[in-house]
């Protein structure tokens, strides 16, 4: 024991500028990540601001029952869990597919004007692209219903018909996101040893036999990866997009609202922030869950494809 003690030390002097280059880091990562989980008491506590966190009287589980009670708690949730389906799906397939596009462009110039023009949108503000659509679907001022009306149709009041925001949220999400989601991807096939495609060239392999039969295969592991890690987060909504997109119109929550939207208006109206805790925790709960399943489901097909 005194010899182990004696080569802790021994390698806690030798390696100590190293670990006084860590501690900064080791130091942001406590303050900032770990120590807001401490937070998570409001969720069980009524919160004011006298008692602050930790001195506000507990109430049980009562912040969970607003949600709960609401009637909306359904609604939201499952409203949720679409979207990031379609987001993670339809993204995934995107974003490959724009990978594969950049690395099959022979022209540099014409590949980094491309790649250029596809990360762009990610740099756009939500308020901005908030703008954008109402410049687009605004049933006065619209260009969407400009052009109806230019060839004599009746124009379409899209901030009153729920039905159509769907593909419409689901199209700026994809819009804004997958030139720079496709960046993982691009630097897993640029990993690939091209010996590989020249010995399929060689086998007679075209393009598209190239991508299904060599790329696709190879950048799999990082594929699943990446998806288990959006699997994760499936029940948090991007606030930002939903409420620029769509604010506060009522008439489009049906299809539109999601728990972080009703979240947002609970706290403005009642300034509870213990049951904004409470869901934030829910919701933590649910995404711990679905990444744990999905990591088992996956260990169940090819274990070496795991995140654990």
């Amino acid at each position: 024991m005194k010899n182990k003690k004696k080569g802790f030390f021994y390698k806690l002097y030798k390696y100590r500028v190293y670990l006084l280059m860590l501690l900064p880091s080791v130091a942001y990562t406590l303050l900032f990540a770990y120590y807001p989980m401490t937070g998570i008491v409001m969720a069980f506590k009524k919160y004011n601001y006298g008692g602050g966190i930790w001195g506000s009287p507990c109430n049980g589980l009562k912040n969970f029952e607003f949600f709960f009670k609401s009637g909306q708690a359904g609604l939201v949730t499952r409203n949720t869990v679409l979207y990031n389906i379609a987001f993670i799906i339809l993204g995934t397939i995107l974003q490959i597919a724009v990978a594969i596009f950049l690395t099959e462009i022979r022209s540099k110039k014409f590949r980094k004007i491309s790649q250029s023009m596809m990360f762009l949108p990610y740099f756009i503000s939500w308020v901005i692209v908030g703008v954008m659509a109402f410049n687009l679907f605004s049933s006065d001022f619209g260009f969407v219903n400009r052009i109806i009306a230019l060839f004599g149709g009746e124009k379409i009041p899209f901030y009153t018909l729920p039905q159509v925001w769907p593909p419409i949220i689901v199209f700026f999400a994809l819009w804004k996101g997958v030139g720079y989601g496709s960046v993982m991807y691009l630097a897993a096939i640029m990993g690939i040893d091209t010996s590989i495609y020249e010995a399929a060239s060689i086998d007679g392999a075209n393009v598209f036999q190239r991508i299904f039969k060599v790329t696709i295969p190879m950048i799999m592991p990082t594929t699943v990866i990446l998806f288990l890690m959006s699997v994760g987060g499936i029940f948090k909504g991007n606030f930002d997009m939903f409420y620029n997109l769509v604010g506060s119109n009522g008439l489009l929550f049906n299809y539109t609202d999601v728990i972080d939207t009703l979240t947002n208006r609970a706290l403005l109206t009642s300034q509870d922030f213990g049951m904004g805790a409470a869901i934030g925790l829910f919701q933590s709960i649910l995404c711990f869950v679905t990444i744990l399943l999905a990591n088992h489901l996956v260990g169940l097909y090819e274990k070496d494809y795991t995140l654990f």
